[in-house]
């Protein structure tokens, strides 16, 4: 998750629902994908959330 649309490679903006993390919520604005295909670092399915001040990764 991330709070800034700069990171993303392609986005789309979707206006449905809500994260929670820690004790806050934050409003999901979209999700995409952050990197370059051809190369070994591409995030998948990343949620750009609104207000979120830190990238949380959860890696398992």
């Amino acid at each position: 998750m991330t709070g800034d649309p700069s990171k993303f490679s392609s986005l789309k903006l979707k206006h449905e629902g809500y994260v929670t993390y820690g004790d806050n919520k934050g409003n999901m604005l979209g999700c995409g994908n952050a990197g370059n295909y051809s190369s070994t670092t591409l995030i998948e399915n990343l949620l750009l959330v609104e207000g979120l001040k830190h990238n949380l990764l959860s890696i398992s």
